[in-house]
Order: structure tokens, then C-alpha cells, then sequence
């Protein structure tokens, strides 16, 4: 779904954290670092970014950010810290404030 301004294609190509640090950082850095990661998407180092290297790219931030996503809400979630969650815990963590 395309959405309008760069934001969501910002967060897509470099994931919600690293585009926040992005924001923070002046046009010199910004380019010096973007270069850096556009030499690691190309993964044949030919110079170039072809389309099928872009997809694996954004595939790899994204699955990254969906892994960082649910450490942080399994710790929310553990109430007791016993890397389980229990359907009370779910309940009091999700509802809590209703029940």
C-alpha cells in the first residue's frame, strides 16, 4: 500500500529504529552512511541495486523489526519471567486495565 511522504518507504528500507537515528543526523552523514548500507544490499557488488536485491533487502529489515518486536512484547507479556506466557498473563497484559 503505497502511503503519501517517505516515511513508511524510510522505515521499509531501513527498519523503524535506524530510520528514527537517520532523522537525527545532518545531509553529510546521512549520505555517508545510506552509501554504506547500499554497499551491503549489493549483494554482487557490481555496483548496482537491482530490484530482486532491494526485495531481500527490505524483507531482511523487516523480519529484523518483526524479531526485535516480539522480544520486546514477550517481556511484557512474562509477567512472572518464566520465558512463558501464560493465558492470565496474556489477559492482564492485553486487558489489564479493563478487567
Amino acid at each position: 500500500e503505497d502511503r503519501p511522504g517517505f516515511q513508511y518507504d524510510h522505515e521499509a528500507f531501513l527498519g523503524k529504529e535506524e530510520a528514527r537515528s537517520f532523522d537525527q543526523l545532518s545531509p553529510e552523514e546521512s549520505r555517508e552512511r545510506l552509501g554504506k548500507i547500499v554497499d551491503r544490499i549489493d549483494d554482487n557488488k557490481d555496483g548496482y541495486i537491482t530490484t530482486e536485491e532491494l526485495k531481500t533487502w527490505i524483507k531482511r529489515v523487516q523480519k529484523r523489526y518483526i524479531y526485535e518486536n516480539v522480544a520486546k512484547v514477550w517481556k511484557d507479556y512474562d509477567l512472572n519471567k518464566d520465558d512463558k506466557i501464560a493465558w492470565e498473563e496474556y489477559k492482564q497484559a492485553t486487558y489489564g486495565y479493563y478487567l
